[in-house]
């Protein structure tokens, strides 16, 4: 009986815990029911409000309050505000730095270094096809090309000397770092960033090469992987660095230079401030222009040489002391302003430029149509557009002039296979090169025979002004005669 109790007990408390809700109709004298609410927050209530106001033609989207969800896109945006705010920290402790370059500044200098074997000399080819449409074999000394509408480069590939590293570290605005992915990082990138840092560091973008190598894909990536992560701790993390495969035809792959001549042409490079305030040049090319009897008389005579290349920094004064690297310090005689060999396009609005825009500068390395000396400007014309000048006295090797004919027949040079094949104006005009007197003194010895046996009528025996002279006496007789006729015949018909 007990536990019996104890399970009803339970049982009730159960059902008395739960509540029940009864309706009965309302009876006379009760209170209505209440009104239906219309809910005032939730979902159906936002698309109820957004329904109202699209129908009354108000835009129903919420405006963007920046300061109010200021993290609302989650970490990146956290992560990009903590960025800003550090760059505007950053842009407060640093001094503004003036760029004092001209309207048209001259060409920034990028200086391509890596340790022997590397593929220098092959991307500094690659990216001049890309800019130029030309094709260079000798890359020697400075190769200037145009970019851009605004802009122009001046690519210099560094030898491994460390004169060399230490002089082109002075003037430099970018380095293309070149690493041999297969090797790794060796001795001479790290010796050229040690002497970066001492001269004022440019920008610095890195290039892994010798990708093709690898066979595996697998190992591809480890490697990138790990050379990124050395290159960010030597420069600093996020610097640039471009991956370069096998070549075909002695260039690199098109879609991979295109990619970083792109980069190149857009970035932005910081004045330093030492460059800022004094003149240097990276010259272009050099002339000897001493007497040539100076050094006939004495070979050990000081030498007078005539320097040629782009102004950067401030203004050069005459008279000024200037320090050549290896040489020591000299004074200028004087200083010239000549023409750009190789300006920049026209300020109209474009895109892209023409051919006629992509130019090309490179003195030492044999590129180049025009160049402009001291005192004479040489054009170069390609041997296959030579149609008219004689082999002999175009400028060649003596080996090759030795090998043409030195004999003349009848005052002319002995026609080679291709002269024979010229057309009938191009022997004219040699046949007139070939003349040893003028066309009035040929026309003065000059004589032809009217008869085979009469004698030959010279033009030494005609003289112009005797007939002249002669016909003029002729016509003053012949009007004297006829003016006696008519004076005649008057005074007949008078008579009569």
């Amino acid at each position: 009986g007990i536990n019996a109790e104890y399970t009803i007990n339970q049982s009730l408390r159960h059902l008395c815990s739960k509540s029940f809700c009864c309706s009965a109709p309302s009876m006379e004298g009760d209170k209505p029911a209440k009104a239906h609410r219309s809910p005032h927050s939730g979902a159906k209530a936002d698309k109820k409000k957004a329904f109202k106001k699209k129908k009354k033609g108000v835009d129903g989207e919420k405006s963007h309050n920046p300061r109010a969800f200021t993290f609302s896109g989650g970490y990146k945006t956290l992560e990009k505000a903590a960025r800003r705010k550090m760059d505007i920290d950053a842009k407060k402790t640093r001094m503004p730095t003036a760029d004092r370059a001209s309207e048209e500044p001259p060409p920034y200098v990028v200086v391509v270094h890596g340790p022997p074997q590397v593929g220098k000399t092959t991307l500094i080819k690659s990216l001049v096809k890309h800019y130029t449409k030309h094709n260079i074999t000798d890359v020697s000394g400075p190769i200037t090309v145009v970019s851009g509408k605004q802009r122009r480069l001046t690519f210099f590939e560094c030898p491994n000397d460390l004169q060399a590293m230490i002089d082109l570290a002075k003037v430099a605005d970018l380095v293309l770092l070149l690493v041999d992915a297969k090797f790794g990082f060796e001795m001479e990138t790290f010796e050229f960033l040690n002497i970066m840092q001492t001269h004022g560091f440019p920008r610095v973008m890195g290039v892994l090469t010798h990708l093709d190598l690898f066979k595996d894909s697998k190992t591809i990536r480890k490697t990138k992987k790990r050379l990124k992560q050395r290159f960010w701790t030597e420069i600093y993390d996020g610097a640039k660095l471009f991956y370069l495969s096998g070549q075909t035809h002695g260039r690199y792959p098109k879609n991979e230079v295109h990619n970083l001549s792109r980069f190149i042409s857009v970035l932005k490079f910081r004045p330093l401030t030492w460059r800022s305030a004094h003149p240097y040049v990276l010259i272009d090319r050099f002339e000897d222009i001493t007497d040539p009897e100076l050094l006939r008389q004495n070979e050990r005579a000081d030498r007078t040489i005539s320097m040629f290349g782009y102004v950067r920094g401030t203004a050069f004064k005459p008279q000024q002391r200037v320090h050549i690297p290896g040489l020591g310090d000299f004074s200028m005689k004087d200083i010239t302003s000549l023409d750009d060999p190789c300006p920049l396009p026209n300020k109209e609005k474009k895109r892209t430029l023409n051919e006629k825009e992509r130019l090309l500068y490179a003195p030492m390395a044999n590129v180049g149509n025009v160049m402009y000396d001291k005192d004479a400007v040489y054009i170069n014309i390609p041997d296959q557009h030579v149609h008219f000048t004689k082999k002999s006295l175009l400028v060649g090797d003596k080996a090759k002039e030795e090998e043409e004919p030195a004999a003349a027949v009848t005052g002319h040079d002995v026609q080679s296979d291709s002269e024979a094949e010229q057309g009938e104006g191009e022997k004219m005009v040699r046949t007139l090169q070939d003349l040893q007197s003028s066309m009035d003194e040929r026309l003065r010895g000059s004589q032809f025979q009217l008869f085979k046996h009469s004698a030959p009528i010279r033009n030494e025996d005609y003289d112009p002004e005797e007939e002249e002279d002669g016909v003029s006496e002729e016509e003053d007789e012949d009007e004297s005669e006829d003016d006696e006729e008519d004076s005649d015949g008057e005074e007949e018909e008078e008579e009569e």
